[in-house]
């Protein structure tokens, strides 16, 4: 892979620990329509059938990234959601649920690359501010997933 592909891409992953059984939080993260009414960062999820939709997301910087999603697996016995991105975002992101002791480990993995013209022009020096704001993202996600969890 050259440089200036690989400057436009991003690996994450990040683990969450629930206290609620897998199943239940597998049925709330199918449901990527209602993430809004848990996840600060997902400013809006409008549904295209019953496998697509679009999302806008936002966390501490001042610009919406909006996202074409696609489903690409939707496994409840494995718990595993697996979604294709386009947009702002090409590429791929997957939940994993596991059973632990206490509740649910949850593995996010993601794969893009930045598609969205300010974002690829700023992609050598905004680097570490867009994986900072990634983690903010996702620390905001994982709580308020588990008080939508404490809630119902």
């Amino acid at each position: 892979m050259d440089w200036y592909r690989y400057r436009y891409r991003y690996r994450f992953r990040c683990v969450w620990r629930l206290d609620a059984p897998p199943d239940r939080v597998y049925a709330v993260l199918e449901r990527a329509e209602d993430y809004p009414r848990w996840w600060p960062q997902v400013r809006e999820v409008v549904p295209h059938g019953e496998t697509s939709g679009t999302a806008r997301f936002r966390s501490l910087l001042p610009y919406d990234l909006v996202v074409t999603v696609r489903a690409l697996r939707r496994d409840p016995a494995a718990r595993v959601l697996e979604i294709g991105l386009g947009g702002d975002l090409e590429g791929r992101a997957r939940w994993t649920l596991a059973p632990e002791a206490t509740g649910t480990h949850v593995l996010y993995e993601q794969e893009v690359e930045v598609r969205a013209r300010l974002l690829r022009a700023l992609a050598v020096p905004g680097r570490p501010v867009f994986r900072a704001n990634h983690a903010l993202m996702m620390r905001g996600g994982r709580r308020g997933l588990a008080a939508h969890l404490r809630s119902v």
